[in-house]
């Protein structure tokens, strides 16, 4: 699709890259962008980098070729898988690391060191998402479970769909949560405002909304945090993080939900986290073969661990009552 227009004088001034996704409402800020690195995108007939300013009068052109589909492509990357057979690969999934590749993101992810493995996964999602069922946010640490062949995807899938996996994490949590133990049933939506952010309410007011449940159960209190359990019975993106921000408890470290970017104990500034706390650390499904239940987990990652035993220093707690609620728990 080609665009041709005159810049007009009251943008004078303007970067290019903005007066043109602008005037192509068709194309994504960072398609522009592509477009402009490629010289696909031409002032008075010159290539120009994307932070040009315009004068107004000059005349631009685009280029719009379509993108050749993308593809997962292997690399290797060490991971950790803790259960393998000829039907599934589970793999204890590090924070910083996204599930499968996208615009922007074609590399260091999930899908890519499966493949750099040599891996065979099933066809079920697409060229970007091979053996993909279900998903964790790249700052979420924890099991993932993967598809080897199309048979095993569509039964998973169909697993996730009907609820029957059962998804446990730990969180640690801001604020003092007064119950021991709470549901979450908050529609969740996408934020009209934002829309990198989902939002919850009490009833599906949004017009995407949907039923969202969420379980927890506190494992213990450290200072002005809560360190829980929480079971997921649905699978809305970022349903915990949104869930436990609507009660004004954010999950530590999630400054897109609300939760501070230090944390403060007495006189102590712990250094910043730099992820969620967050882990997937147990999940449970029948197998796609045998029907056999398979209990899952995966221990809380070092670096989390420590962060509570410091936490628990500063707030002159004992670090061996929160190692003994986890090793209780795992």
């Amino acid at each position: 699709m080609k665009h041709d227009f005159v810049v007009p004088p009251e943008e004078a001034g303007e970067r290019l890259d903005r007066v043109v996704a602008a005037h192509c409402k068709d194309l994504s800020r960072t398609r522009v962008q592509e477009l402009i690195e490629a010289t696909l995108v031409l002032l008075d007939g010159r290539g120009a980098k994307g932070s040009h300013r315009v004068h107004g009068g000059e005349r631009i052109t685009v280029e719009a070729q379509p993108r050749p589909p993308m593809r997962a492509e292997a690399e290797s990357i060490p991971l950790d898988v803790i259960y393998e057979d000829d039907d599934v690969v589970a793999v204890n999934k590090p924070a910083g690391m996204t599930v499968h590749a996208g615009a922007g993101n074609p590399r260091g992810t999930l899908v890519n060191a499966l493949l750099g493995r040599g891996q065979t996964l099933s066809q079920g999602g697409d060229l970007l998402r091979p053996g993909i069922v279900h998903r964790l946010d790249k700052d979420t640490s924890g099991i993932i479970l993967v598809a080897k062949n199309d048979a095993a995807h569509a039964k998973l899938g169909e697993a996730f769909r009907l609820r029957t996996v059962k998804k446990t994490y730990i969180a640690l949590v801001e604020g003092l949560l007064k119950e021991e133990r709470g549901r979450i049933e908050f529609a969740i939506g996408r934020d009209p405002k934002r829309r990198v952010r989902m939002t919850a309410r009490r009833s599906a007011v949004l017009a995407d909304a949907r039923e969202a449940r969420t379980d927890w159960r506190v494992l213990a209190r450290i200072d002005t945090t809560t360190l829980v359990e929480v079971q997921l019975h649905t699978g809305r993106t970022h349903q915990i993080r949104v869930h436990f921000s609507a009660l004004h408890h954010p999950v530590v470290g999630d400054t897109l939900y609300g939760a501070a970017p230090d944390l403060n104990v007495g006189q102590t500034t712990l250094a910043p986290l730099g992820r969620n706390f967050l882990h997937a650390a147990r999940l449970g499904f029948a197998h796609p073969g045998s029907g056999v239940w398979i209990d899952l987990r995966a221990p809380l990652p070092i670096h989390l661990r420590a962060f509570l035993q410091q936490l628990a220093v500063a707030a002159g707690d004992d670090p061996q009552r929160i190692d003994g609620a986890l090793d209780n728990y795992l």
